[in-house]
């Protein structure tokens, strides 16, 4: 019973995936490209001539019948994989994937052990010593006159 509730689950977490990518929008597909003449902007964000027309081409693809990744890996061919706004998740291009999640996960990890180091030292104890007046300590020969000069005074 388990396992087919959990594939029930799986199931409907993975449908609306699956939607899109057979059937994937405009909109959507704007959002995950980028203008090739626009410097940092998507096809959403871009009005200029080579983003209309991308954005031409991509309505004829999925009027076409074309996946999503059939319209990605069309336009990767034509203009390169700077097209993507995201880089892929394989190969070389995982490791832009990966390199913030390690630092971060370093990062916390570093602070972790200095908070838990810095709960864990202490200051010594201070030695009981003797000290003047001055803030240091008297000395063995200093000691010896002033008990000689406080039992002058007690007598």
């Amino acid at each position: 019973m388990r396992l087919v509730l959990l594939a029930l689950v799986a199931l409907v977490v993975a449908a609306p995936a699956l939607a899109s990518e057979q059937h994937p929008t405009l909109p959507e597909l704007e959002g995950q490209l980028m203008c090739p003449i626009c410097e940092g902007e998507t096809l959403a964000q871009s009005d200029s001539p080579a983003a209309q027309r991308i954005k031409v081409e991509i309505q004829e693809r999925i009027a076409a019948g074309d996946t999503r990744s059939e319209i990605k890996q069309r336009l990767v061919s034509e203009w390169g994989a700077r097209i993507l706004a995201a880089p892929p998740r394989h190969g070389f291009d995982l490791i832009a994937w990966l390199l913030p999640l390690i630092g971060v996960l370093g990062g916390a990890l570093v602070i972790g052990l200095l908070a838990w180091r810095w709960t864990r030292t202490r200051e010594p104890e201070p030695t009981p010593q003797r000290w003047s007046l001055n803030g240091h300590p008297l000395g063995p020969e200093e000691e010896r006159r002033l008990d000689e000069e406080l039992a002058r005074f007690d007598g």
